[in-house]
């Protein structure tokens, strides 16, 4: 990194027609060579959390051994460039799930997943669990950032009542902000990129989409301030700064595009806008925002759900025509398992394109993967059984993430899951005494 005495804030947006942009970390925005002598700036830590639904196919998940992975199983080889970044832990489980008095499998398992304890089981608006791990680390980290969390998902949260035998409020999402308050996912590539830039100014429907025919650019926006701020700037910051903007023009381009094939598909203006229908594209377009949000440091913390609990979307694009929700219960039939995991593998392609992304974008002295911690996992192992043992979990991080990849590590059988949420919270500079169900903190996340 090229260290030079001007020094850019490190909240500089750019501003221009009721439109703000917020900028990447450019090299200016590093204290000079004098103030770096006196305090190092402290590094920038980050987790995700991404979540699947309806259990694993776990003949194709787990690792035959414990110890060095060789290769990784095949629900994962879409992550074999990063074998060595990866952790996966076995021997976890989510007891408080098996504790909840009432309530569907399904249900249970979403809602316990990163709170630890039991939740009320209610098919009403009067819904109590418990703070998640996510909330507690957002909490302190978005001292440094203008957004605590983002809340990402494929399907829509729109599901009201119940679903698997509780209000849908414990399936809709994994994130609670208080015992009372369920965080909703965002599954719309638009609200999600008005939320990161600001571009909306106005709630109103009508409002939106007259500014959405209008088709401008947010960087024509702020047109003005870009040649202001390329003139100060040095060539490795231009360079820095001409690959995010054209990030971010790409996205601006394929949610038009998405929103002009909806307009043809769902004439009524009430229906939802921006949201690709093809599951692989919304998916990357969604990946393509989070990691954006990590670049431009608007948040720290974020889940992402790649589908709902019991969700019964069919997968043909991967040559699965069975509903997920019905073929997860497959009776230990081969087939049936190996149709699943086609599932389970094309859900984890999906995240394979965020790690990869976050791995050829530079940061400070090495990429943004290199300061990011991101769990990949859900909360029913054996989902023809609903047990919520033997979890499916794996880390992925960088260097300076806190662990040491390219291994499998099991862990004695009812070893909490929550002992996990507590190293982690640790590793972001959070410590907790205790969390959920926790007996105590893991060891063997590094060697």
């Amino acid at each position: 990194m090229f260290i030079s005495k001007m020094h850019l804030p490190r909240r500089t947006v750019l501003r221009g027609l009721g439109a703000t942009i917020a900028l990447p970390l450019l090299d200016g925005m590093v204290p000079a060579l004098t103030a770096l002598s006196k305090t190092a700036a402290a590094p920038v830590r980050r987790f995700g959390i991404f979540y699947v639904p309806n259990g694993m196919s776990m003949p194709y998940w787990s690792p035959k051994t414990e110890g060095p992975l060789a290769e990784l199983p095949p629900t994962l080889r879409s992550l074999s460039a990063f074998k060595d970044n990866i952790l996966m832990c076995g021997g976890l489980d989510d007891e408080a799930a098996s504790l909840v008095k009432g309530g569907g499998a399904h249900a249970r398992a979403a809602g316990t997943f990163l709170t630890g304890v039991p939740f009320k089981a209610t098919n009403g608006a009067d819904v109590y669990a418990e703070v998640s791990m996510d909330q507690i680390a957002a909490r302190e980290l978005s001292k440094e950032t203008q957004l605590a969390s983002l809340e990402l998902g494929i399907e829509s949260n729109a599901m009201l009542g119940s679903c698997g035998g509780a209000s849908c409020a414990y399936t809709n999402t994994i994130a609670w902000r208080t015992p009372t308050t369920p965080l909703p996912i965002e599954n719309d590539p638009r609200a999600v990129f008005e939320l990161l830039f600001g571009t909306t100014g106005s709630t109103d429907p009508e409002a939106r989409l007259a500014r959405m025919r209008r088709d401008r650019s947010i960087l024509d926006s702020v047109g003005d301030a870009l040649k202001g701020l390329g003139q100060v700037i040095g060539s490795s910051d231009r360079a820095k700064l001409d690959e995010y903007l054209e990030a971010v023009r790409d996205i601006e381009r394929r949610i038009q595009m998405a929103e002009r094939q909806n307009s043809q598909e769902l004439p009524v203006v009430n229906q939802p806008v921006g949201v690709p229908s093809d599951y692989g594209e919304h998916a990357k377009l969604m990946m393509d925002l989070l990691a954006l949000a990590y670049q431009t440091d608007l948040t720290r913390i974020s889940t992402f759900m790649l589908a709902r609990e019991i969700s019964g979307r069919a997968y043909p694009e991967v040559g699965v025509s069975d509903s997920h929700h019905p073929l997860s219960h497959h009776q230990d039939e081969p087939a049936k398992l190996e149709r699943l995991h086609k599932i389970n593998e094309y859900h984890c392609q999906q995240f394979a394109y965020l790690v990869e992304k976050l791995a050829a974008l530079p940061e400070g002295d090495g990429t943004m993967l290199d300061h990011t911690l991101l769990l990949y996992g859900t909360g029913i192992s054996d989902s023809n059984t609903h047990f919520y043992d033997d979890l499916p979990i794996a880390l992925v991080g960088g260097t300076k993430a806190g662990i040491t990849g390219g291994r499998y590590v099991r862990y004695p059988k009812g070893t909490p899951l929550a002992n996990l949420w507590v190293t982690i919270l640790e590793k972001l500079g959070v410590p907790v005494e205790t969390f959920g169900d926790s007996t105590g903190p893991l060891d063997r996340l590094t060697v």
